[in-house]
């Protein structure tokens, strides 16, 4: 039995970049051998074939929204039914992996109880195909020292969790904003370790534009984002990395967060959501620690005389 099941919805295998950045994903997760299997969802153009050329699992079948695009609960039951492994992982198909995170899943999981994992990523641009043979990993981490960014915390890539973590998961559409800052919300409600795990694990986002999106738009700005936001309960349930409550060192031992003056403030906010979880207590939280805000949202002329302007790409604000 795998330790692990990875499970995916990746786009067509049409756009030549976009082709060569999956099969350079799903190939490091193949090299990590028996703990690892790989389930690809979806039927998308090309996604049949690849699947047989990698000699991974194909699963066809998957619910999908009015715009065609896949729903995260078909996903979560997809794998439930067809994966195997000891503990399950969703993933993006642009992400390289390495050993560390077989290693460090292995060690968080004999803790037990329920968690969720999650980490920064490492972004790089990668410009042809990747050989997974000799020393590659060693290389691979070379080329992050030299090249790569290290991603702020509201994106996230992938999720490490026990299989039977998510019996149903809401029908969110996949690549669109919010669903994955709904799952580290409700992770922090029902009381489980949110585990950062950017100091033991390390996963490469390779970089792509965004030409598979409608209008080569990102993701913030779409209507399906904005159902996604719905479906999540609003903006209040928006929640990043930064509100781990757990984190590994390099060994991959856990801690509990230190509470310097950011995560505290933080931890204030999200207390009403976290004891009461009532619309207008969880406003009253949020701008009692952010009155800059609530001058901007409940008093914008107030706001452009006194030059207090957001950021377009804050799904939070």
């Amino acid at each position: 039995m795998p330790l692990i099941t990875l499970f995916t919805a990746p786009k067509p295998f049409v756009n030549p970049q976009i082709a060569m950045i999956q099969r350079n994903a799903i190939r490091s997760w193949i090299a990590l051998g028996d703990d690892v299997e790989v389930l690809l969802l979806g039927e998308e153009t090309g996604l049949e074939e690849a699947a047989r050329e990698l000699n991974v699992k194909w699963i066809r079948d998957l619910e999908r929204n009015a715009d065609g695009t896949p729903l995260i609960s078909t996903m979560f039951g997809q794998a439930q039914r067809h994966g195997t492994g000891e503990l399950m992982a969703i993933i993006n198909t642009d992400i390289l992996l390495m050993q560390n995170f077989v290693d460090i899943a292995r060690k968080v999981k004999q803790h037990g109880g329920q968690f969720l994992m999650l980490g920064h990523r490492w972004d790089l641009d990668v410009k042809e195909s990747m050989p997974f043979a000799g020393d590659w990993q060693a290389d691979l981490r070379t080329l992050i020292h030299r090249e790569g960014r290290l991603h702020k915390s509201k994106g996230s890539d992938y999720f490490i969790f026990p299989r039977a973590a998510f019996p149903v998961f809401p029908k969110f559409a996949i690549g669109r904003a919010g669903w994955d800052n709904w799952t580290i919300y409700h992770a922090r409600k029902q009381g489980w370790q949110v585990i950062d795990a950017t100091a033991a694990i390390t996963v490469v986002h390779q970089q792509h534009d965004y030409h598979h999106l409608p209008g080569g738009k990102i993701h913030y700005t779409l209507p399906e984002s904005d159902e996604n936001l719905r479906i999540a309960g609003g903006k209040r349930h928006i929640f990043t990395l930064a509100d781990a409550n757990f984190k590994l060192d390099a060994n991959g031992n856990i801690r509990r967060m230190t509470l310097n003056p950011g995560k505290m403030k933080r931890e204030i906010e999200i207390f009403p959501i976290m004891k009461w979880d009532k619309p207008f207590l969880n406003d009253l939280g949020f701008y009692l620690m952010n009155p800059r805000k609530l001058i901007r949202h409940k008093f914008p002329r107030l706001a452009k005389a006194l030059g207090i302007k957001g950021k377009a790409d804050d799904i939070q604000d």
